[in-house]
């Protein structure tokens, strides 16, 4: 045997008895949730647990109801704020020109030093 692996090919849990050896699997139902576009996903969970009320569409991303009628709407997203926006959120004009001075009149007492 020239450089062979014995367990090439196989995957871990696989075993000769199969389905059996691992037990069964719990009893399970499909619920279907659809989107804004239209969508349709049927996740399957087990007839014990809880059912959410929204589920993520695999398709698009939107959140899905289990209204196909009235599915959930998409959420709002922010646009992007730069650093700037969000100072100017927290200061006004005023503020930054007095700031502006403040800072000016340090570097030219600094620069009369030297």
């Amino acid at each position: 045997m020239v450089g062979g692996n014995a367990i090439r090919g196989t995957r871990v849990g696989a075993g000769p008895t199969g389905e059996s050896e691992r037990g069964e699997s719990a009893p399970r139902r499909r619920i279907s949730y659809w989107c804004a576009n239209g969508h349709e996903a049927r996740p399957s969970f087990a007839l014990d647990a809880e059912i959410p009320d929204e589920w993520d569409c695999p398709r698009c991303g939107l959140p899905g109801g289990q209204d196909e009628k009235n599915p959930p709407a998409a959420p709002r997203t922010e646009p992007y704020k730069t650093h700037l926006a969000y100072v100017k959120e927290r200061r006004s004009d005023a503020d930054g020109e007095a700031i502006l001075a403040e800072a000016l009149d340090r570097l030219r007492k600094r620069r009369e030093i030297l």
